[in-house]
């Protein structure tokens, strides 16, 4: 197949930029520098901020440039973005490092899965999403192994060595060949205001795609930053967090390649279900233990639900484009995601501000709403 190596180079670049050797300790990292649990989460909203500002923008754009242009743009600050957050020291570094990853996020979201549907045969685009998503998490998983063996309380050396792998990854994008042309006979004039009305108008799939980022912005929060002060209440030493946090990185492998095969053994609604069901659940855990053993199964459970639902998400996403402008789409897709993620940063960061075991009850009642938005969603599209 004629695209069929821009698969393979975008497994590789999402391997390389799932090294993140600071995971285990990001919010770590970021409070050693003098940045607060409260501006963490501050500066999360002000970057989602930005991506929904800087997205249908980016879209447009893209669906006017190609895709390959686009991903060789973001890539290159996605590098940047990882030498500034080399090197950041307080709260200004660290807002630069989001403001530059907010324009990669913008820049980038559409075109990967974009390529990746158009370069996959029909019907195993979700399996491809599900091994592109597991590539990221086994890079984590490298990068989690390696700061548990040998990096340590090390935080620069992580992110140094963080930087070294994207700017690999911002190599290796040149060899993606563009796929746009392949939707030529479909392309139309269509210009941007009557493209985000037709999108609009599907309401119900809208609170479908609402729902799951409800549950996806939950698990964000909680098994990124959260979950160390969790661990910390829990009195786990920092060398158990690094293992840790391989054993929810191998959860998020693990949906990611499981996916497709438990949606179609269990039928989309009761597999959605399970997930919300198994993220709040653990939400609700999470807020009154304080058993470091039971806080890992409740990381992990919330980890692998949203894995799950990631490539089955991506698959109805693209499913449901029939415009040619499929960047500007997908782009609109994720504004209506990040406007989500903004007003669950500020919900998580007022109650952590309060206390952790508040935020995580916010969680669970998250996951609660994004259930019912997305089983009202599956009974509408059912009865039409």
């Amino acid at each position: 197949m004629k695209y069929r190596q821009n698969i393979y180079l975008l497994y590789a670049i999402s391997f390389l930029q799932g090294l993140v050797f600071y995971g285990p300790v990001a919010t770590l990292y970021r409070q050693a520098a003098g940045v607060s649990v409260f501006e963490i989460t501050i500066i999360e909203s002000i970057s989602l901020a930005l991506c929904i500002a800087l997205e249908m923008p980016w879209g447009v754009l893209a669906d006017r440039i190609g895709y390959r242009k686009t991903m060789i743009i973001t890539c290159a600050v996605y590098f940047v973005s990882k030498v500034v957050f080399w090197k950041a020291d307080g709260f200004g570094g660290f807002l630069l490092e989001r403001v530059l990853l907010s324009v990669v996020m913008a820049g980038m979201s559409g075109c990967d899965i974009s390529i990746l549907y158009l370069s996959s045969r029909e019907g195993e685009s979700q399996k491809v999403f599900g091994i592109y998503q597991s590539f990221g998490m086994a890079g984590l998983l490298t990068a989690s192994l390696s700061y548990s063996l040998f990096i340590g309380t090390n935080y620069r050396l992580a992110g140094f060595l963080t930087m070294a792998a994207y700017g690999a990854a911002a190599v290796l994008v040149f060899g993606l060949k563009e796929v746009k042309e392949q939707e030529r006979e479909r392309r139309s004039r269509t210009r941007f205001i009557p493209v985000f009305l037709e999108v609009i108008k599907d309401r119900y799939f809208l609170l479908g795609m609402v729902g799951i980022t409800l549950l996806e912005e939950t698990n964000q929060t909680i098994t990124v930053f959260l979950n160390q002060l969790q661990y910390v209440k829990c009195r786990m030493e920092p060398k158990t967090m690094g293992i840790v946090y391989i054993l929810v990185t191998l959860a998020g492998m693990a949906g990611g390649v499981w996916s497709f095969w438990l949606n179609r053994k269990m039928g989309i609604l009761s597999f959605a279900i399970t997930l919300f069901f198994g993220g709040g659940i653990s939400c609700l855990i999470l807020s009154g233990t304080r058993s470091g053993v039971l806080s890992v199964l409740c990381i992990i459970l919330l980890r692998l639900a949203s894995s799950l639902f990631g490539p089955f998400k991506a698959e109805l996403q693209n499913r449901q484009v029939t415009l040619a402008d499929r960047a500007t789409v997908l782009s609109i897709y994720a504004v209506i995601g990040e406007a989500c993620g903004v007003g669950t940063n500020l919900i998580f960061g007022k109650a952590a501000a309060a206390s952790l075991s508040s935020a995580m009850l916010w969680g669970g009642g998250l996951c609660a709403l994004g259930g019912v938005f997305f089983v009202i969603f599956r009974l509408k599209k059912a009865s039409v």
